[in-house]
């Protein structure tokens, strides 16, 4: 079989699945356009902003399209083989991962633009709600962490293939374009706020200006060489900054231009993989346990691949943002349920990038190199080989263009959470939110050292996707209580709730039993259990709240 027909069925298998499965899913909701959204009910010009359904879906989908479905499964096929890989990331989008976030979002649409913590504090009381809040704010710094420090990484090292040319730095060219690319996005929000043009021109101005800053990467390149702590901690003063601003000046041009970036890299992928003669060179299935703590398939290679198949942080960007900015009900679908299909495309491009290569030739290198390497060597097959320069850099800003869309939400949610938690109000209240929330995330990436995250990713898949089980469960109680179907809820909050709780009951037992003083092992090891621990209250919470006749408020 080769690589472009594995690719096109799985594409059709989406596209099957957007119109079959999720067109029912989408009746089961009824969705109405004449029914006033929270973002025209509550507009406030900060959070609660009627957008339109394209520049929406490019920024939600630019927040959801992180480095999970990218570095997951290039991790999971380095470990078991693409096979198993290729199976979960189809399987686990269409049935799991795109249902946990079209139900998400029209939660939080019908609550009037409540988070998940508000859903389930309605649903199961304010203790489960306090739960809820702490298991998700342990979640987002895990978040926060892994894909900080990796972005890092990727501003120092780049691509090995292109280090030792003479007068470029492939790091440096990645830390150029990608810091030219978080102002243009800036220039944006301004431009659209003062100016107001018509969408159309805006986006003929700046999209092509987003590429022209990484040409300029590559020749600004020797101009932004640091260490890695100092690009972790330049990484995370970004987030506080960028999670108390308006999401009009930077959250939505930046998720904008992210999406463009990002169905960029999916043209490239589909050409390189259609058209570039590339073969299979990975092995289709390496075994049941490649050894080590975290190497059992049964159940790591769930949690590896992480967001590439479902993640509880998109609930949390539904709920948290994106709900809060649809402009009429129809617009869920697409969003909800199509983003996170076009997601699995990402990570089918990010399995080809490894599976062209030969086992050999993966040895030692960063899922971000490999990635890089992958598709600016697509590109490179359309621009030609003396581009090759601007092709990696290209293929790596736009995996940290992926994060950057991430742990900024990932802070601004944390913020939320926090403020929402203890009752704090203004601008005094968000910066001390915002500073508790970047604070454990930055003792842990200098405490860790570089190259931290491969330390926290297991722990920040288990914990994401058991958040996705924990919020599955919420909304299917709300789905049954309002008479409505439940099976296509409650079927993935049982399959991911086993998987999940297995992998951090081990991470929980291993970490602790190899920590040495207050160490990495001790706290991922601490983390663990206590995310079991409030896991296990919710699931008991629910259980109690499923036999009472008491209503959840539905707003169905």
């Amino acid at each position: 079989m080769t690589l472009a027909f594995l690719a096109l069925g799985f594409a059709l298998f989406l596209a099957a699945a957007y119109r079959l499965y999720g067109g029912w899913i989408a009746r089961q909701f009824e969705l109405d356009d004449a029914r006033v959204t929270p973002a025209h009910e509550r507009s406030d010009g900060t959070d609660f902003v009627p957008t339109k359904r394209s520049y929406l879906f490019a920024q939600h989908f630019s927040a959801i399209a992180a480095a999970g479905p990218i570095a997951g499964p290039i991790l999971a096929c380095q470990l078991f083989g693409w096979g198993p890989c290729l199976a979960w990331i189809a399987f686990g989008v269409v049935l799991i991962g795109s249902v946990h976030d079209f139900a998400a979002l029209m939660a939080s649409v019908r609550h009037g633009g409540s988070s998940i913590a508000e859903i389930t504090r309605g649903a199961l009381g304010t203790g489960a709600g306090r739960a809820i809040m702490a298991f998700i704010w342990i979640a987002l710094i895990y978040v926060i962490v892994a894909f900080a420090d990796i972005t890092a990484g990727t501003f120092v090292a780049g691509s090995e293939e292109l280090s030792g040319s003479g007068g470029f730095h492939p790091g440096g060219a990645v830390a150029a374009a990608s810091v030219l690319y978080l102002g243009l996005s800036l220039l944006l929000g301004l431009v659209q706020r003062y100016l107001k043009p018509p969408l159309w021109l805006a986006t003929a101005i700046f999209v092509p200006a987003t590429f022209a800053v990484c040409f300029l990467g590559t020749r600004l390149s020797t101009s932004f060489i640091a260490s890695q702590a100092f690009w972790a901690i330049a990484i995370l003063c970004y987030c506080a900054v960028a999670s108390v601003l308006p999401v009009w000046s930077l959250l939505q041009p930046r998720g904008y231009l992210g999406g463009f970036v990002l169905y960029t890299a999916l043209a490239i992928g589909a050409f390189g993989i259609l058209f570039g003669g590339y073969g299979i060179r990975q092995p289709f299935f390496r075994g049941w346990n490649a050894g080590g703590a975290t190497g059992a398939l049964f159940p790591f290679l769930f949690v590896t691949i992480a967001c590439g198949a479902c993640s509880g942080f998109h609930g949390l960007v539904c709920s948290g943002t994106t709900s809060k900015q649809i402009d009429r009900e129809g617009d869920c679908r697409p969003i909800g349920y199509g983003a996170m299909l076009c997601e699995g495309l990402v990570a089918l491009v990010a399995l080809a990038t490894i599976m062209i290569l030969a086992p050999e030739e993966t040895e030692g290198l960063a899922p971000g190199t490999i990635y890089g390497n992958g598709l600016g060597g697509f590109l490179a097959k359309l621009l030609g080989p003396r581009h090759l320069p601007f092709a990696i850099t290209f293929g790596a800003m736009a995996f940290s263009t992926f994060v950057f869309d991430t742990i900024d939400v990932s802070t601004r949610l944390g913020r939320y959470l926090l403020q929402e938690l203890f009752g704090w109000k203004g601008v005094t209240g968000a910066g001390a939110a915002t500073l508790l929330t970047v604070a454990p995330a930055l003792y842990f990436v200098l405490d860790s050292g570089s190259g931290s995250w491969q330390k926290f990713w297991t722990l920040f898949g288990a914990s994401n996707q058991l958040l996705a089980a924990l919020t599955l469960l919420v909304l299917t109680l709300w789905l049954k209580r309002s008479g409505r179907p439940a099976l296509f809820t409650l079927l993935p909050t049982l399959f991911v709730s086993v998987i999940t709780i297995w992998a951090l009951a081990m991470i929980g037992w291993r970490s602790l039993g190899a920590a040495n003083g207050l160490d990495v092992a001790f706290w991922n090891g601490a983390s663990a259990l206590t995310l079991l621990a409030l896991a296990g209250y919710l699931f008991f919470a629910a259980t109690r709240r499923s036999f009472k006749r008491s209503e959840i408020p539905e707003g169905l």
